[in-house]
């Protein structure tokens, strides 16, 4: 990267924590004035800073676009992809990716368990939204009002004797998923079903979409497969943090 847009660059962050003069501009990046005006120029003509009347100087409305654009053409399977086929071949069991669209909670991805027992799920079909470790995730970040709109909408069937059965339970186990960030649904869709899952992130903290790990308790137990929760939520980070444009942290 060359040094003028090196330092062209250097002035966005500077001016997102707030309007700047020209004298403020020049003493971050440790130049002349006339170096950081011809720069500003430069930045205002592609809308990217604006000059105020106080003359000093903000980030554009251009910018702002560019962001919003950038972001509704994020696509967040395209980037999960890879991650998800890394932690399948790391455990071996079906990883699901979903997210929550016009009152449903949609499987988006899937990667089949190396396991002869397969899970009956497919890419495009809704989950049981009221039991399944992707939904509690994805609705447990909508605010509180919501929550309870959209709780007092649902039906809860029974599916098994560790289904949710009721608004309040299911109110009460999204506040639980809130706080600790994860969630499981053992044996609530079917019996011999476990799941752990973890939510994926935005740029702004919320969550954008939900993934999962789920096995057969003839394949792994319940115990054994909560073990696997670390590495979900770190798959999970890592896929929010490619996602949101956050440069990746080393591993521990």
């Amino acid at each position: 990267m060359s040094q003028t847009v090196d330092r062209a660059l250097s002035i966005l962050p500077l001016l997102a924590q707030g309007p700047a003069d020209l004298g403020q501009v020049a003493e971050r990046l440790g130049v002349h004035k006339s170096t950081a005006l011809r720069l500003l120029r430069t930045l205002h003509e592609h809308g990217l800073v604006y000059r105020q009347s106080d003359q000093r100087y903000r980030l554009g409305a251009r910018l702002f676009a560019l962001a919003q654009e950038a972001v509704e053409n994020l696509d967040v399977r395209e980037i999960a992809h890879p991650h998800l086929v890394e932690l399948n071949e790391q455990c071996g069991h079906t990883v699901h990716l979903a997210v929550y669209e016009e009152n449903e909670v949609l499987y988006i991805d899937k990667v089949e368990s190396r396991y002869p027992v397969r899970m009956y799920s497919r890419i495009g079909k809704p989950v049981a939204i009221t039991v399944a470790a992707v939904a509690k995730l994805l609705l447990a970040d909508l605010s509180e009002p919501e929550r309870r709109v959209v709780a007092d909408k649902l039906d809860y069937p029974m599916y098994t004797s560790r289904s949710t059965p009721n608004a309040g339970a299911f109110l009460k186990e999204l506040s639980v998923v809130r706080e600790q960030g994860w969630a499981t649904d053992l044996g609530g869709h079917e019996e011999s079903i476990n799941c752990v899952g973890a939510p994926i992130r935005g740029a702004d903290g919320r969550v954008v979409a939900a993934m999962s790990v789920s096995a057969p308790n003839v394949v792994v137990t319940r115990e054994e497969l909560l073990t696997l929760l670390p590495l979900v939520r770190r798959t999970a980070d890592t896929i929010s943090r490619e996602y949101s444009g956050n440069a990746p942290t080393k591993k521990a």
